[in-house]
C-alpha cells in the first residue's frame, strides 16, 4: 500500500496552520493507497480572504502520490522492454513536459564533467590498475583480486570494484581510459540513484537540485575519475538507499532484500564500511514500515540472508581453498581473508591498531588521531578535509534537523519523515565514524558521505521553497542559505590564490539571495514571483559556485597515487610528514612540512631522531635520525634517489604542483618510501630488459611492495611479483619460499628499492629476501634503477 504524507492537525504550533490545509490527492492516485480525505475549501473564493491573512501556500510536505506500478509477470517484461525507450523519455506521465529532459540533461552534463580529461590521471593508482592488467588476461587473478597474473597475492580489497574495469579492460584493450571509464558510468549511475530516491518523495526540482549537488561535489569529481573501489561502494550504498525507502512504502519484502544484496555487494567491494549504513537502514525499516511487528522482523531476517549470501559467496570459496591453491591475502598477517576484514580493514581503522600498515599500529603524537591527523566532531571541517566534502554539509545538517521537526507529529509510516530519517541515518552514521576513528583515514574516503548530503540539501530546500510565503519558513531557507554561502567563503579562503574573487562573489550574492527570498514573500503580485524566481536562482549559484570551482579544477588536472585529494592546494593541508601534495604543514603529529610548502618536512621528530625534508619545499635533501638511518627525498623536486640515507633504497620523488599525494618522509609519501604509495617510474631500458625472455619465467620480476611491483608491471605487462603486499610487511613468502623459487628458474629480476617491511609493523621477510639478494648477487644499474639478475652465477660462485 502506498504511505502518503501525513499533515499534523491544526492544534499544532505552525504558523497559519489552520488556513493551509493539505492538497487533495487525486481519485487515481487515491486508489493505489489508502484513503486519504480530500482537504476542505478554504473559507475564501477567489481573491477574496478575511483581512490580516497570509495568502494560502502549500503545506511543507504535502502528501504525495506514488508513481503508478505496472503490472507483474514474466509475460509483461517484453512489453517492458519495447516500450522502455518511450518510457524513459517521458517519465510519470503527471511530471511536467520539461522534467524528464532536464533528467537527462543532468545525467549528460555529469557524464561530459567527469569524462572531461580523463586519461590525464595515467594509470591513477597504479596499485589498483597492475590488477586490472592482470585480471585482463587471467581469468583467476580477475577471481581473486591478484596484483599479478600468476597470482601471487592479491590487493588488500575484495575484487568487485576490479571486475568491471578488468572487463572493460579485455573490451577496449588495457589503456587508462578503459581503466577509468567504468568509474565514470558509475558516477552517472549513482546521480541517477539519488535522483530517483529523492523524487521518491519530493519534487522534480528537489531532485534535480540534489543530483546536481551530488555531481559537483569536489570529492565526488575525483573519486568517480579514479580507480580505487570507492566509486562501486558509494553506487551500491545509493541503490540500497534506493531499496530502504522503496521498502518502507509498501513493507515490500522484495525491496528489502534487494536492499540486502546491495549491501553484501558493497562489502565485497570495500569490505565492513559497507555496514556503517546498516544500523540506520535496518532501524528505519523496523520503526516504520507499515506492517505488524513480526513481520517486520522476517522481514529484514530475509534481507539479512540476503545480505550475507550476496557478499559471503565469494568470501567462503578463498576461505574454504587450500591456501596453496590461491593467492597470498594481501594486507592480512595470516593469509586470511576474514582477518584482513576484521582486523586491517576492519576494526584497526578504529582503534588504529593495524599490524602491518604504514602506521605499524603505533599511535603517536598528540591530537586524539595518532598518525592520520587529529580526530573529533570538527575533522570534517577541517584543513583540506572540508573542501572535499563539506560545502553543503552545514546545510545538510540544518535541513536535517527542521525535516524531522517539521514532521514530529506525522504518522509512524510517514514518507517524509522516513526519508529524512534514511539519509540522515547515512549521514550521521558514516560522518562520525569518519570524525573518530583513529586508524588510516584518507581524504577522499568522504566521497562516501556525498549522496547523503545532496539529497537532504534536495529534500529540505524542496520543501522550505514550496512554503517560501510563510515567514517562519523563509527565515530557515534564508538562514540555511547564508550560512551556506558564509561557510563557502571560509572554505574557498584556504586556497586565497584559487580564484581569489570568488569568494566574495560566492558570500555576498548568497547574502543578497537570503534577503531578497525573506522579502519576496511579503511582496504580492508577479513583481513578487520574479524576485523569488531571482532569488532562488540566485541561491542556488552562490551554494554550487564553491564546489563546482572546485570540481572543475580536479577534472582539469591528473590525479596519480594511493593519496589524492580534489581541487587546488590548500593552505595548511597535508598527509604525513611532509605535508600531503607537497602543502606546507603535514597531518603528522610531530611531523610538520617543508618550510615554503613544496615538498618535504622540515625537522620532525620519528622516535630515534628527525626526518627533515626540504627547507624551501623544492630541495628534498634526507635527514638523519630513523631507526637506522635517514629516509632521503628526490634532489630537487622530480628526481628519484636521495642523499646520505643510510635507510637501503628509499628513494623519495616528487613534483612541484603536489596534485598527487606528495608531501611525506623527506619528499614525498607519494613517491617516497621506496615508492610505497606512488610507484616509480620505469625506463624504457628497464622495460626492455624485463621483457627479454619473458615466457621463460612466471614473474619476470619481483619487488617489494606493490606499488614498486605495479609500476613494472604496467611498463611491461608481464606478471612481476609483489613481496610483503601494497606495504611490503606481508609474510607473503619467507627466505626459504623465495630462494627455492630462484632454483626453479622462475623469477627472472630482483628490483631493488621497496616498501617498509617491518620497519613499519608486519612481517620482516620481504627485508630478509632484499638483504640476501644483496648480499648474493651483483647489483646491475640501469638508469636509475638497481636490479639484480637471479639467474646469474651468484657473487661467491663467481
Amino acid at each position: 500500500m502506498t504511505t502518503p504524507s501525513s499533515v499534523p492537525p491544526t492544534s499544532e504550533p505552525w504558523p497559519d496552520a489552520a488556513n493551509h490545509p493539505p492538497p487533495a490527492v487525486p481519485a487515481d492516485a487515491a486508489a493505489s493507497g489508502p484513503t486519504v480525505r480530500p482537504a476542505p475549501p478554504p473559507a475564501w473564493a477567489g481573491d477574496e480572504r478575511p483581512a490580516g491573512r497570509e495568502r494560502p501556500a502549500e503545506t511543507l510536505f504535502p502528501p504525495v502520490a506514488l508513481p503508478p506500478v505496472g503490472p507483474k509477470g514474466p509475460a509483461t517484461w517484453a512489453g517492458r522492454l519495447r516500450t522502455l525507450p518511450g518510457r524513459a523519455w517521458r517519465g510519470r506521465e503527471d511530471d511536467p513536459r520539461w522534467v524528464r529532459p532536464a533528467f537527462l540533461g543532468l545525467l549528460l552534463a555529469t557524464a561530459v564533467l567527469y569524462f572531461w580529461n580523463l586519461t590525464a590521471s595515467g594509470w591513477a593508482n597504479a596499485f589498483y590498475s597492475a590488477a586490472v592488467q592482470a585480471g585482463s588476461v587471467s581469468w583467476k587473478a580477475m577471481f581473486f583480486g591478484s596484483s599479478d597474473a600468476a597470482s601471487f597475492i592479491t590487493v588488500d580489497k575484495p575484487p568487485l570494484s576490479l571486475w568491471p574495469m578488468a572487463v572493460s579492460a579485455r573490451i577496449l584493450g588495457l589503456n587508462s581510459f578503459s581503466v577509468l571509464a567504468p568509474q565514470v558510468l558509475m558516477g552517472v549511475g549513482t546521480v541517477a540513484a539519488v535522483y530517483a530516491t529523492v523524487r521518491r518523495r519530493s519534487s522534480a526540482l528537489g531532485g534535480l537540485v540534489a543530483g546536481t549537488a551530488l555531481a559537483l561535489t569536489p570529492v565526488a569529481a575525483l573519486m568517480f575519475r579514479f580507480n580505487n573501489p570507492d566509486a562501486l561502494l558509494v553506487l551500491l550504498l545509493t541503490l540500497a538507499a534506493y531499496g530502504t525507502v522503496r521498502a518502507t512504502e509498501t513493507a515490500s519484502t522484495r525491496r528489502l532484500v534487494f536492499v540486502g544484496v546491495m549491501l553484501g555487494l558493497a562489502f565485497l567491494t570495500k569490505t565492513l564500511q559497507a555496514f556503517l549504513v546498516l544500523p540506520a537502514f535496518a532501524l528505519v525499516y523496523l520503526f516504520t514500515a507499515p506492517a505488524g511487528w513480526g513481520r517486520r522482523w522476517l522481514q529484514l531476517l530475509y534481507g539479512t540472508v540476503a545480505m550475507v549470501v550476496a557478499g559471503g559467496w565469494w568470501v567462503a570459496i578463498v576461505e574454504l581453498m587450500p591456501a596453496s591453491a590461491r593467492p597470498y591475502i594481501g594486507g592480512s598477517q595470516d593469509n586470511s581473508f576474514l582477518s584482513l576484514t576484521f582486523g586491517y580493514n576492519g576494526f584497526g581503522r578504529i582503534t588504529g591498531d593495524e599490524t602491518g600498515s604504514v602506521g605499524g599500529g603505533n599511535r603517536m603524537g598528540g591530537g586524539g588521531g595518532g598518525m592520520w591527523g587529529s580526530t573529533g566532531p570538527t575533522r570534517l571541517f577541517d584543513g583540506d578535509i572540508g573542501g572535499q566534502i563539506a560545502w553543503l554539509m552545514p546545510a545538510a545538517l540544518i535541513l536535517l534537523v527542521f525535516g524531522l521537526w517539521a514532521t514530529r507529529r506525522h504518522a509512524r509510516t510517514d514518507s517524509a519523515r522516513i526519508a529524512f530519517l534514511v539519509w540522515g541515518g547515512w549521514l550521521l552514521c558514516t560522518g562520525l565514524t569518519f570524525s573518530f576513528m583513529s586508524g588510516i583515514f584518507h581524504q577522499y574516503y568522504t566521497v562516501a558521505l556525498a549522496p547523503a548530503i545532496a539529497a537532504l540539501v534536495g529534500m529540505g530546500a524542496d520543501g522550505l521553497w514550496r512554503v517560501r510565503h510563510r515567514l517562519p519558513y523563509a527565515a530557515v531557507l534564508a538562514g540555511t542559505l547564508a550560512v551556506t554561502a558564509w561557510w563557502s567563503y571560509r572554505l574557498l579562503g584556504r586556497s586565497a590564490e584559487f580564484v581569489p574573487w570568488l569568494r566574495w562573489a560566492v558570500l555576498i550574492g548568497g547574502l543578497l539571495a537570503a534577503v531578497a527570498l525573506l522579502a519576496a514573500g511579503r511582496i504580492t503580485g508577479p513583481i513578487g514571483g520574479r524576485i523569488a524566481a531571482t532569488a532562488g536562482l540566485t541561491a542556488l549559484a552562490a551554494g554550487l559556485a564553491g564546489p563546482a570551482a572546485y570540481a572543475l579544477d580536479t577534472v582539469s588536472t591528473g590525479h596519480t597515487g594511493s593519496i589524492v585529494t580534489a581541487g587546488p592546494r590548500v593552505q595548511g593541508e597535508g598527509f604525513g610528514p611532509g605535508g600531503g601534495r607537497g602543502k606546507a604543514r603535514g597531518a603528522f603529529p610531530g611531523f610538520p612540512g617543508g618550510q615554503n610548502g613544496m615538498n618535504g618536512g622540515g625537522n620532525g621528530n620519528f622516535p630515534g631522531g628527525g626526518i627533515p625534508g626540504g627547507q624551501n619545499g623544492q630541495n628534498n635533501q634526507g635527514g638523519n635520525g630513523f631507526p637506522g638511518g635517514a629516509f632521503p627525498g628526490g634532489q630537487n623536486g622530480s628526481q628519484n634517489g636521495g642523499q646520505n640515507g643510510t635507510f637501503p633504497n628509499l628513494p623519495g620523488t616528487g613534483t612541484e604542483d603536489g596534485r598527487t599525494g606528495r608531501g611525506g618522509f623527506g619528499g614525498g609519501m607519494g613517491g617516497g618510501m621506496g615508492g610505497l604509495l606512488e610507484g616509480a617510474k620505469v625506463s624504457s631500458e628497464v622495460a626492455d630488459l624485463l621483457k627479454q625472455d619473458a615466457d621463460t619465467y612466471t614473474w619476470v620480476a619481483a619487488a617489494v611492495g606493490s606499488q614498486n611491483q605495479a609500476s613494472y608491471q604496467l611498463a611491461t605487462g608481464e606478471p612481476v611479483m609483489a613481496l610483503g603486499g601494497f606495504n611490503g610487511s606481508d609474510p607473503s613468502l619467507s627466505l626459504d619460499g623465495f630462494k627455492q623459487l630462484v632454483a626453479e628458474g622462475k623469477v627472472h629480476w630482483f628490483i631493488g628499492g621497496g616498501g617498509m617491511g617491518r620497519s613499519m609493523g608486519g612481517s620482516d621477510h620481504s627485508s630478509e629476501i632484499a638483504s640476501w639478494v644483496e648480499s648474493t648477487y651483483t647489483a646491475k644499474t640501469v638508469g636509475s634503477t638497481t636490479m639484480y639478475d637471479l639467474t646469474a652465477a651468484p657473487k661467491s660462485a663467481g
